[in-house]
């Protein structure tokens, strides 16, 4: 109950859109690069998140469901692992990922390398074991090399999951033309503010802020509605969220809020990627999120502003 009373106090705020000059007071604040991370590293974490020998047949990589220059997931409302094998939720996006305060939509990985261990192990998607890998990898005179130059330990699962997690940190996609207003290097359009102030108005900034305009609280899916009664479709154990985690009841239907920064090139949507535009996903949910049925015309406007959310990267397709 709590819970829902926080986001229902977060709707009501009076929100407007600042007009201040660079570094807008605004909710929404600039993505930026860690420049910390070793460069070397990140490079073998990029062969290795692209490497299917981290998959029991050879068949599977971490980039066949996060197709970086797809928006860094793969366009499915359920992943394909080996052997045509079903997953159960919709793949999220690896970019930007490091700002999320959890891996996975239920939030059951506390870091990105901790994440990056679960898909090897899981039956369903790459269904191998860090033994397996690793006799793989060591055949490899070059991959070898590379990790005993890094690692003083060479090849393990740890030092796997280190290289992959630290490219993962450099999928950041800055510059994008509502960051660059935000320092006052840009100007929007007239559609594209008003998206924004309606944004704000309806209530989504209440769950949507902050760099990464997401990410960084869970949220019920249907806090204002019953989503999944009127989804029509069979309830699946995926759709009772952080309750998987924690087996509390409170937790049922609870999710990690995904980041909006790629919304607008990443359908289907939802973690059942039950959505298949952004209109109808907007639409769904000013119904179930926000109590309000939103009109088309500000559903425009607000996908106008979504637009100026993406951002750059070289290994992202414009």
């Amino acid at each position: 109950m709590q819970k829902s009373l926080f986001i229902l106090t977060l709707l009501i705020l009076p929100l407007s859109v600042s007009k201040a000059g660079p570094l807008k007071n605004e909710p929404i604040t600039p993505l930026s690069i860690d420049n910390s991370i070793s460069a070397q590293l990140a490079e073998l974490g990029d062969r290795l998140f692209h490497d299917t020998r981290l998959s029991q047949d050879n068949s599977v990589s971490c980039s066949s469901c996060h197709q970086l220059s797809q928006g860094g997931a793969d366009g499915r409302a359920r992943s394909i692992g080996v052997a045509g094998a079903m997953g159960a939720i919709k793949a999220p996006t690896v970019f930007n990922s490091s700002y999320n305060l959890a891996q996975f939509w239920d939030g059951r990985a506390a870091t990105l390398e901790e994440q990056a261990a679960g898909p090897v192990h899981n039956p369903v998607e790459m269904n191998s074991s860090w033994s397996q890998v690793l006799a793989k990898l060591n055949r490899d005179p070059a991959m070898v090399a590379t990790f005993n130059k890094l690692f003083d330990d060479g090849i393990t699962g740890a030092n796997i999951t280190t290289a992959i997690a630290a490219f993962e940190r450099t999928l950041v996609t800055t510059n994008s033309r509502f960051d660059r207003w935000l320092l006052g290097e840009e100007t929007l359009t007239e559609q594209e503010l008003k998206g924004y102030q309606l944004f704000r108005n309806y209530g989504c900034i209440s769950c949507h802020q902050g760099a990464n305009v997401g990410g960084n609280m869970y949220a019920y899916m249907g806090a204002l509605g019953d989503y999944f009664k009127n989804r029509n479709t069979e309830l699946t154990q995926a759709d009772l969220g952080r309750f998987n985690v924690t087996g509390q009841q409170e937790d049922k239907h609870y999710f990690k809020v995904p980041s909006l920064r790629l919304a607008a090139i990443n359908s289907p949507y939802f973690h059942d990627g039950s959505v298949a535009t952004l209109e109808e996903a907007i639409r769904i949910m000013g119904l179930y999120q926000l109590g309000r049925e939103i009109p088309t015309a500000h559903i425009q406007d607000i996908i106008a502003f979504l637009n100026t959310l993406v951002g750059e990267h070289s290994k992202l397709t414009p």
